[in-house]
């Protein structure tokens, strides 16, 4: 019996920096995935359809949410996130490793679906940090970003709700850590139990 994937819950204020994290990430491990989830937010210039986002519209999320086609969905700043029931499950059948990239209500109700789910929350070095990021991706209006900081002190509040802490501060630093997370998951009782099977039956028995 192969072994199944991990499931990680990567969470963080908007600007931190965790979808390059993540990105990077997948490109250097193998077996690693990250879940690309529907939503109802307007396209942004550089972004593809399949690639960064589902690109959909409230009825057809709305029908989706309908049909349980959704591990979990929230609503942030007024768009709709949604992550595919299907998908998620057949990579993890596969023995492959899944990264959601999720906000805290998403965090929750995957948390509560799949207990032995591994949850990582990345916080940016300071307020002001998060603030000059943001500034520069030049991605959202001055009114925007006021609404994401003062949307980052909700979020940081559910921080104790993860396993583990990253501060982005430098992206390597922060880069190893996560990636030590992922590798050390992939060591757990449970799963090695199950991809070591014949060695540990053979030192048992002899």
């Amino acid at each position: 019996m192969s072994p199944s994937g991990n499931l990680y819950v990567v969470s963080a204020p908007s600007g931190t920096g965790k979808t390059t994290l993540v990105k990077t990430l997948i490109d250097t491990l193998p077996s690693i995935t990250v879940s690309v989830s529907h939503t109802t937010r307007p396209k942004r210039p550089a972004e593809e359809h399949g690639i960064n986002y589902y690109f959909i519209d409230q009825t057809e999320f709305d029908r989706m949410i309908q049909h349980d086609d959704f591990l979990e969905h929230a609503t942030v700043f007024n768009n709709s996130y949604g992550t595919s029931r299907t998908w998620v499950e057949e990579m993890l059948r596969k023995g492959i490793d899944v990264i959601l990239e999720i906000d805290w209500q998403g965090g929750q109700q995957i948390q509560h679906l799949f207990s032995q789910c591994i949850s990582i929350f990345i916080l940016p070095p300071s307020l002001a940090a998060l603030s000059e990021r943001l500034k520069l991706r030049n991605q959202d209006k001055s009114d925007v970003i006021k609404k994401r900081l003062a949307d980052a002190q909700e979020t940081v509040s559910h921080v104790a709700e993860y396993d583990y802490i990253i501060v982005n501060d430098d992206f390597d630093t922060a880069l190893n850590d996560l990636k030590t997370i992922i590798l050390a998951g992939r060591l757990v009782e449970s799963r090695q139990t199950k991809k070591l099977a014949s060695l540990i039956r053979e030192l048992t028995t002899g």
